[in-house]
């Protein structure tokens, strides 16, 4: 990812700089353009370009203008719209595209105004605009093939603000971006390389010099010994045994909540037995995109020091086919000893998610619990690619999940635990079964609900988010780290569970 740096006024260009002007709804220009120390361009004729293209404003809209005697020489206008955050970040996204395109013309720094006139430049702003500009500029760095040229630096100036604010708000939104990065990093893997030992690794290096943090890796042995039917059931089929990575952190000044974060990490799925056709299975490296986003999420938390407590917690197994895989009519006992009859092994996510949610609230003291999971393509039929399912015990909770998820831009819609799908759980041999059809996301919510018992919990289900098709915003093609900035969020707002003061829609 290019270097950050904030400045409170627009440079003196260079000739490897491009700059990127916001253009407000209904065409408005910044103030700073008549400033004749600054533009490279005339407003004259920038009023006359954008008149030329019909921008007038509308966020994502483009105008590029060559500037004469300039290499990369070019100006790049784009609409902000209202300038409402996801403006901000549909802004800084399209400018990085196109900075990342001129940088194979010589470009080497990328200038994102932003200004009172047009698009404010407060501490939320400047966040959004950097966690925008270096995800929107993130690509697999693991990728054999070589990288184009790219941008060095992204210099965003933030014109009528404080600085000191700015700047913390900046750091923030550098350091989110970095752990979403790590995250994408983790996801995109191909599972030739990543398997679950290979995961618990990535988790110890990144993690365990940190301060105030702790890894665990919980292997076999230790799986055995606790019970952890699930994880050892999906994982038996491989010849890379499964792991459980157990990262904690705990500031001096942390308060006695505990929320626990489990994420899924599935590091490749066949489906097992209940075997997935061949194009099922062709993004199921990204099957383990819930454990990324908790894993980083704790990478964040410990980098900006908040005053918490934290802990987060992967299950991690392949589910492969082999004479050892688990079998449909299996009954699994979990941590705790609530058992399983397995319908389908395809339904495995459940299966590692429920030992995991039983061992925080058991064995970590945990006092409120989230989980993000790649689970269910229904919820990709119910809310499409770009938005996650949300199911909540309490109101609360899911309130301040929402809010949290609005501030980071990550939509989620609170989908309902309605009692009278969980008789469809039912098993005459066990205490659930694991595939109990459709509503599929809200029966594998319900099969979840009582793993967590008592305690305030919510359940994330990104199977549409955590992976992209293409690009938009700051979201790029492959793994996108759907979760992490959310539960970040929520974890800087004290992780409430009781209704916050303002909804966010």
């Amino acid at each position: 990812m290019p270097r950050v740096e904030v400045l409170p006024g627009v440079p003196a260009l260079g000739p490897d700089d491009v700059l990127a002007v916001p253009v407000g709804a209904g065409g408005t220009l910044p103030g700073w353009l008549t400033d004749s120390k600054v533009p490279p361009v005339s407003p004259e004729l920038l009023a006359g370009a954008l008149a030329d293209t019909g921008n007038r404003g509308k966020a994502g809209t483009v105008t590029n203008v060559p500037i004469p005697g300039r290499r990369p020489r070019s100006v790049v206008a784009v609409g902000i719209g209202d300038a409402t955050l996801p403006d901000v970040r549909s802004y800084v996204g399209t400018v990085v595209r196109r900075g990342q395109q001129l940088a194979e013309f010589g470009a080497k720094r990328l200038v994102i105004a932003l200004d009172s006139s047009v698009a404010p430049a407060g501490a939320d702003e400047v966040r959004a605009a950097v966690e925008a500009a270096l995800l929107a500029g993130y690509r697999f760095r693991d990728m054999s093939k070589p990288h184009p040229p790219r941008l060095e630096t992204v210099a965003v100036v933030a014109t009528d603000a404080q600085h000191a604010v700015v700047t913390a708000g900046a750091e923030a939104g550098r350091v989110t971006a970095d752990a979403v990065a790590w995250a994408r990093d983790l996801i995109n893997t191909p599972s030739n390389v990543k398997n679950p030992a290979w995961l618990a690794d990535q988790a110890r290096d990144r993690l365990s010099g940190l301060p105030h943090v702790t890894v665990t890796v919980l292997g076999p042995e230790e799986l055995r010994a606790g019970g952890f039917g699930g994880v050892l059931a999906v994982g038996g089929g491989s010849a890379s045994p499964p792991r459980v990575v157990v990262a904690g952190y705990r500031h001096p000044a942390a308060g006695p909540a505990h929320p626990v974060l489990v994420g899924k990490g599935i590091t490749f799925d066949t489906g097992g037995i209940s075997i997935k056709p061949n194009a099922g299975m062709r993004e199921m490296k990204t099957d383990m995109a819930g454990g990324a986003a908790v894993l980083a999420t704790l990478d964040a938390v410990a980098r900006l020091q908040l005053p918490v407590a934290v802990t987060a917690v992967v299950p991690a197994a392949e589910n492969a086919v082999s004479g050892s895989s688990y079998r449909p009519a299996d009954v699994v006992r979990h941590v705790g000893g609530r058992t399983t009859e397995v319908l389908n092994t395809d339904a495995e996510g459940r299966m590692v998610l429920a030992d995991a949610l039983a061992y925080a609230r058991l064995e970590l003291g945990a006092t409120v619990l989230v989980d993000v999971a790649t689970l269910t393509g229904a919820m990709k039929v119910a809310l499409g690619t770009r938005t996650a399912g949300l199911f909540a015990t309490t109101d609360g909770l899911a309130d301040a999940l929402r809010t949290a998820a609005v501030r980071a831009g990550e939509p989620l819609w609170r989908m309902p635990l309605l009692e009278e799908h969980r008789d469809l759980l039912d098993s005459p041999v066990a205490d659930a079964n694991n595939a109990p059809g459709n509503p599929g996301g809200t029966t594998a919510a319900l099969f979840l609900q009582p793993f967590a018992g008592d305690l305030p919990w919510a359940h994330l289900d990104v199977a549409g988010p955590a992976r992209a098709g293409s690009d938009d915003a700051e979201v790029v093609k492959g793994g996108t780290g759907f979760g992490a900035r959310t539960l970040l969020r929520w974890l800087e707002s004290g992780a409430p569970v009781d209704p916050p003061d303002t909804v966010l829609d």
